[in-house]
């Protein structure tokens, strides 16, 4: 089983045909929520397989960390869509057109926060996205679990749900509040994000904020922001994977590091 090696989905190429998640037999997809094709547990993928993406019509899949070459049998430019790729601007693609937004969380089950962001998200990519590929944008969506700690890391993942357009987070500085959902996920008290919109706090993101934000970061009307600083996995995130990890068994109490 691998860390750094698991399916990202581009869901507006992805057709929710289900194929990818009736191949897989390593359970790295909620079988649940099929057809559409949720990454559930990203550490069950074997390293430098491809399955999934050699099965996939659309050619929608690409992997976390593959380095091997590989190019999906079907689709456009799918093998040169992995996150590290597409930040890197290795794609062959007008790359000031190229747009990427990534909905990265910890529960697409239960948390209410999680959920209501991610329907208020395909509710203003379905109402934008038309427009800006008719601009000649190229538009892609991946929602990634963050399901370990060493997934925040390599996401240097602040909170949850976090949404950024090619790299940078579009819901403005980091604030949170208790959740009880993900408290009932972990048996630990957990805060999740809150996004402020015109002097107000929400749990759920309003449309119009999403769209401001998405529409800013694609026109380059906000000022990029570094992050290759040193990263550090905030406490509350860590108390979170380490309860998880004791309430589902994987480790005896406080032995989880």
């Amino acid at each position: 089983m691998a860390k750094h090696w698991y399916p990202v989905i581009d869901y507006l190429a992805c057709t929710e045909c289900g194929t990818c998640v009736d191949f897989c037999s390593h359970s790295v997809y909620n079988k649940a929520k099929a057809p559409s094709p949720v990454v559930m547990q990203p550490g069950n993928c074997i390293d430098r397989c491809h399955g999934c993406g050699n099965k996939c019509p659309a050619g929608a899949i690409s992997y976390v960390g593959d380095d091997t070459g590989w190019t999906p049998p079907n689709g456009e430019c799918s093998a040169k869509k992995s996150v590290d790729c597409c930040r890197g601007g290795a794609c062959e693609e007008d790359s000031s057109k190229a747009v990427l937004v990534e909905y990265l969380y910890l529960d697409l089950n239960t948390c209410d926060r999680c959920i209501g962001a991610d329907a208020v998200m395909e509710e203003v990519l379905g109402s934008i996205a038309p427009a800006l590929e008719a601009a000649g944008y190229t538009m892609r969506l991946q929602k990634v679990q963050i399901a370990t700690k060493e997934l925040a890391e390599h996401y240097r993942f602040l909170a949850s749900p976090t949404i950024r357009v090619n790299g940078q987070d579009i819901c403005g500085p980091v604030a949170e509040n208790t959740c009880g959902c993900c408290g009932e996920i972990s048996g630990t008290d957990v805060t999740c994000r809150t996004f402020a919109y015109k002097g107000q706090a929400y749990e759920v993101p309003p449309k119009a904020m999403l769209a401001e934000g998405i529409l800013r970061a694609v026109l380059g009307m906000v000022q990029p922001v570094c992050d290759c600083g040193e990263y550090s996995l905030p406490e509350n995130l860590k108390n979170f994977f380490e309860g998880k990890a004791v309430k589902t068994g994987c480790c005896p109490e406080g032995t989880c590091g």
